[in-house]
C-alpha cells in the first residue's frame, strides 16, 4: 500500500498532466484529499489512491470547464484592472490641500517664492538660480531651505 505522500504526489502529477499550472495543482490535490476524507466517513473506498487521483482529475476538469465558461482575471491581473483614480472625497481633499499650499506660497516673500519655484518646479540647479538672481549659491540654498521649512510648517497647520 502506498504512503500518503506517494498518493498525493501521484494525484499531483495526474492534475499537472491535465494542463493545470503547477502552482494550482497542490490546491486541487488538497481539495481532492478533503473530498476523499469526507467520502470515507460514510463509505469504504476499495482504493484510496485511485479515488484520490480520480477526484483530483475530476476537480481539474471542473476548473477548466468553469474557466472556459466564465474566464475571470487572474489575481496577477487584478492590480492592472483595479481603478486607482481617487474617489470624490479624496479629490476634494486634494484640491483643498493644493489651495492651502498655494496660500502658503503666497505668504513667502516674492524673491524667496521665485527661488523656490525655480528649484522645485523648473528643476534649475542652485548655480543657475544664483546666476539668475545675482546671489551666491550658498544664499540660494539657504533661501530654498527656509522656504521649504516655512511651507512644511504652514502645511502642518492644515
Amino acid at each position: 500500500m502506498p504512503t500518503l505522500a506517494e498518493m498525493l504526489q501521484k494525484a499531483r502529477r495526474a492534475v499537472v498532466r491535465q494542463g493545470i499550472p503547477e502552482q494550482d495543482a497542490d490546491e486541487l490535490v488538497q481539495d481532492a484529499f478533503l473530498k476523499l476524507e469526507l467520502y470515507q466517513r460514510k463509505s469504504q473506498a476499495r482504493s484510496q489512491e485511485a479515488l484520490l487521483v480520480t477526484a483530483a482529475v475530476n476537480l481539474s476538469i471542473d476548473r477548466q470547464r468553469r474557466n472556459a465558461r466564465a474566464p475571470f482575471a487572474d489575481a496577477e491581473d487584478l492590480r492592472h484592472i483595479a481603478d486607482v483614480t481617487p474617489d470624490p472625497g479624496q479629490i476634494v481633499e486634494q484640491q483643498q490641500r493644493l489651495r492651502h499650499a498655494a496660500a502658503g506660497l503666497e505668504q513667502l516673500p516674492e524673491r524667496t517664492r521665485r527661488i523656490l519655484l525655480k528649484r522645485r518646479l523648473e528643476n534649475m540647479s542652485y548655480a543657475e538660480i544664483a546666476r539668475d538672481e545675482e546671489m551666491s549659491v550658498a544664499a540660494v540654498e539657504k533661501q530654498v531651505a527656509r522656504a521649504t521649512l516655512q511651507l512644511m510648517q504652514w502645511m502642518s497647520q492644515w
